[in-house]
């Protein structure tokens, strides 16, 4: 985005405890989620707002399994991984306008939104819901059958113990 976030950004996500700056970049990394996610901020040509983008990277199926995916596993997971990443801001108790766009990079599907808001404190749980929206949406959608690899078979790990059934062995309803 820029060079430099605008200062009220930097003290609102320098305070949030969920958040680190990046090395090197002006951005912030969220540490609460298992995906690669980072905000940086802007300008946004308004007095009353500021414009976020968050970037959240997250494997391919086929990258985050020992296994072999066939391109029809893959596409149709990721066609419906992309859909449903579109639902992002409802997961937000406020309206928040947001764009989403998502691709395919390097083995990740990298989900980025941008969006603007006026209040920098809330900007930063905004962001912080939208990644974590994106690793719930994952980890549902993870296809049975597959031997996954970290940091997927941890992540679902934690969400059987979680469950209950990591004693069992059963798998876990997704």
């Amino acid at each position: 985005m820029t060079d430099e976030l605008p200062a009220a950004a930097a003290r609102a996500f320098d305070r949030h405890d969920a958040y680190e700056r990046a090395a090197g970049r002006p951005a912030f990394v969220l540490t609460t989620t298992r995906f690669d996610a980072t905000v940086t901020a802007r300008d946004a040509g308004t007095e009353w707002a500021l414009a976020y983008e968050l970037e959240v990277r997250a494997p391919m199926l086929s990258t985050a399994t020992a296994d072999e995916v066939g391109p029809a596993v893959e596409e149709g997971w990721y066609d419906t991984l992309a859909l449903r990443l579109e639902d992002a801001p409802s997961a937000v108790r406020d309206s928040v306008d947001a764009t989403v766009d998502v691709s395919q990079e390097a083995g990740d599907a990298v989900a980025t939104y941008r969006f603007e808001w006026g209040d920098p404190d809330r900007a930063a749980d905004i962001a912080k819901a939208f990644a974590e929206y994106v690793e719930g949406t994952y980890l549902q959608g993870v296809v049975p059958g597959y031997d996954y690899e970290a940091p997927v078979s941890e992540m679902l790990a934690s969400a059987r113990g979680a469950g209950g059934d990591e004693e069992s062995g059963d798998p876990m309803p997704l």
